[in-house]
Order: C-alpha cells, then sequence, then structure tokens
C-alpha cells in the first residue's frame, strides 16, 4: 500500500469539493480545478477531509493510490493558495519583457521568441527575474520547462534560464597550450 495515499487531505475552509461519477471538481477563492479520477481510485468526500483507496490490490491501482492523493491535494492547496515558480535569467544581453499576455525573450539568437502565456498563468518579470504565478501546478511547472528550454544553461559560464533554487554544475574551460 501506498504509506502517501493512505492520508486524508483536509478541506480549508472556503473549498467546495463535488465528485460527478469520475469528474472531480474544487472551486475555491483563488478558482475552480477539474480533474478526471482512474477508475481503480475511489475518492470519498467527509465532512471536512478526502480519503482516497484503491479499488482493488493490482500494481497498477497501488502505485495510482499515491500518484492522486498528491494530485487532489494539489488542487486543494492551487485553489486555496496558488504555486509560484521562479525562473532567472543569466547573461549579458540576455532579457525578457512582458507586452500585456506575451513574453518577449531576448537570448542572443538573431531574432526574438514571443511566448503567449496560457490562460490559468500570470507572469511578472523584474530585469532577470520571471516570476510565475497559477493554481494548476501541473501547468505551471510545464510553462516554466517551456520557458527554460528556450536557452538551457550551460556549464561552463552558466548562460541561459535556469530556476532560482536550480544550481548548474560549472565545468571547467579549456586548459590552452602553456609553454
Amino acid at each position: 500500500m501506498s504509506r502517501l495515499g493512505e492520508k486524508p487531505i483536509t478541506i480549508p475552509k472556503g473549498v467546495e469539493i463535488k465528485l460527478d461519477g469520475d469528474l472531480l471538481t474544487v472551486k475555491g477563492p483563488k478558482g475552480e480545478l477539474r480533474r478526471r479520477i482512474h477508475p481503480k481510485v475511489k475518492v470519498d468526500k467527509h465532512e471536512d477531509r478526502i480519503i482516497i483507496s484503491v479499488a482493488d490490490e493490482t500494481k497498477e491501482s497501488k502505485s495510482l493510490h499515491g500518484l492522486f492523493r498528491v494530485l487532489i491535494d494539489n488542487m486543494v492547496t492551487g485553489v486555496t493558495n496558488g504555486f509560484e515558480k521562479i525562473l532567472e535569467i543569466v547573461g549579458v544581453g540576455y532579457r525578457a519583457e512582458l507586452k500585456g499576455r506575451v513574453a518577449i525573450f531576448n537570448l542572443g539568437y538573431s531574432h526574438s521568441i514571443n511566448f503567449e502565456l496560457p490562460d490559468g498563468i500570470d507572469a511578472s518579470i523584474e530585469k532577470t527575474k520571471i516570476i510565475l504565478n497559477g493554481i494548476d501546478k501541473e501547468l505551471l511547472g510545464m510553462t516554466a520547462a517551456k520557458i527554460r528550454g528556450f536557452r538551457k544553461p550551460e556549464p561552463y559560464k552558466g548562460k541561459g534560464i535556469k530556476y532560482a533554487d536550480e544550481v548548474i554544475r560549472r565545468k571547467a574551460g579549456k586548459a590552452g597550450a602553456t609553454a
């Protein structure tokens, strides 16, 4: 059994949870999220908590047990507090700006990269920091990964777009010929 899947999810005040067949809807002060629940996972709603259990004892349903517990917990956290990812731009001349819902990146290429933010994701750009906010943790992570993919940090000087808590392992450059 999943040790994490056994923990019940507490429902904070102001969060409304509705289970309609296999569609779970979580509504809170920041917004609303929906997710289809796998048939091998059972979700039971009590007064102030949600309990996730498995339909049978197969390996697949046991692996889905902890996964859906974390996904539902992230939905509850997202509609109450929201999530935030911070990216940093490192490099001389590398910069970004925000025009409406479009982020424009100048990352040393011959052209600028225009990236339209998906619905549900808000961004703010302060010099070399990109701050992404949203209620859907999955969409937020995919958006941050896509932005990081425009110019991944390279190991020699560390230039590129990196997560704020990411550590870039540096390589030594070529030693050069010594006479």
